[in-house]
């Protein structure tokens, strides 16, 4: 047997993968179910009772309104005069426009509109999978000595290591791949009886289908992420740990710092930002703090964009730091 075949069965029959992988299918299940009770399909029934309802609040915010202003009027040289406007006339007047029937028309899902979001959430989950997933897959390897047996009859070191990671990728893209066609299969499906599909074009499609591509590729690197921190700690919890002081530490405890030192785009530190900026395409912040002041515009905040070549940039060089790090380590240090 190859040393790929053998590592692809050791990643698909470990028990660890296997709940993990069913617990995060559950949790999709459970997100998708949700957001197919929730939304109705919206006709012309809908719209009536919608308009029907907000006329009910209007008529219901006129009546309240005369009946203050009357007490408003009633008030005048007397001691509770003090709780309402010296002018009567100045009180708010309701008006249709503060009733718009579309803040009554129940929830409908767009597919067009709101499934790259849907993609986003099945992409931070699994990212969360792949990691863990990927930092057990060899942490558990050094802790039960299992690699140290696996390179007697296998002393290439850094060939062991990068199949390793090899079947896990492979693993993971399979894995990655058939749940978004179920994904985007279950979701046209909501669209269609829960919403609308309309607006789906040859060129909304492809931009769907990049969208599905940044969401592999960054639970790819969430995996990779993972197996390199744990093989240079030849451990799971190397990797858990860092990702825990990184979220705990870094992200919270330094950006908090910067914010109260009142720092410009502290917030460009949250990881959060750069995962949305691949998957979004781009993330601009404002910075309030200063404000540039125009005669045509008001005030305009100092802005930053982040764009998905930037934050592309940035995780291929975290990922070349860390894996190229850990084979080096696995090149380079005793097997003990």
């Amino acid at each position: 047997m190859s040393l790929f075949k053998a590592e692809s069965r050791r990643l698909v029959k470990r028990r660890f993968t296997k709940w993990l992988v069913i617990g995060s299918l559950v949790v999709l299940a459970a997100i998708a179910f949700g957001v197919f009770a929730t939304n109705q399909k919206v006709g012309p029934e809908q719209v009536a009772k919608a308009q029907a309802a907000a006329e009910v609040d209007y008529q219901a915010a006129l009546r309240q309104a005369a009946t203050d202003q009357q007490q408003c009027e009633a008030a005048k040289g007397t001691a509770s005069a003090s709780q309402w406007p010296p002018d009567c006339a100045d009180m708010y007047q309701p008006t249709p426009e503060n009733y718009d029937y579309h803040g009554y028309m129940p929830s409908t899902f767009d597919f067009a509109t709101t499934f790259k979001v849907m993609v986003t959430t099945l992409a931070a989950i699994f990212a969360l999978m792949a990691f863990v997933i990927g930092a057990s897959f060899v942490g558990a390897e050094w802790a039960s000595g299992g690699m140290m047996n696996l390179l007697l009859w296998r002393p290439q070191r850094v060939k062991v290591l990068g199949t390793k990671l090899g079947a896990l990728l492979v693993g993971l893209t399979a894995l990655t791949a058939v749940t978004l066609v179920a994904w985007t299969g279950f979701f046209w499906l909501v669209g269609k009886l829960r919403g609308s599909t309309a607006g789906m074009t040859s060129g909304a499609w492809q931009s769907l289908a990049l969208t599905e591509v940044r969401a592999t590729v960054l639970v790819l690197a969430a995996a990779a992420l993972g197996f390199g921190l744990a093989s240079i700690g030849r451990h799971t919890a190397m990797a858990l740990g860092v990702a825990i002081g990184a979220v705990i530490l870094f992200q919270f405890g330094l950006v908090t710092v910067l914010s109260l030192a009142r720092v410009k785009f502290a917030e460009v530190l949250l990881v959060p930002y750069w995962v949305a900026a691949w998957m979004d395409k781009s993330v601009k912040l404002e910075n309030w703090d200063k404000c540039n002041f125009s005669s045509s515009q008001g005030c305009e905040p100092d802005t930053l964009t982040i764009t998905w070549q930037i934050s592309g940039g940035v995780l291929a060089a975290i990922l070349i730091l860390v894996v190229g790090a850990a084979m080096w380590t696995m090149r380079s240090r005793d097997v003990t």
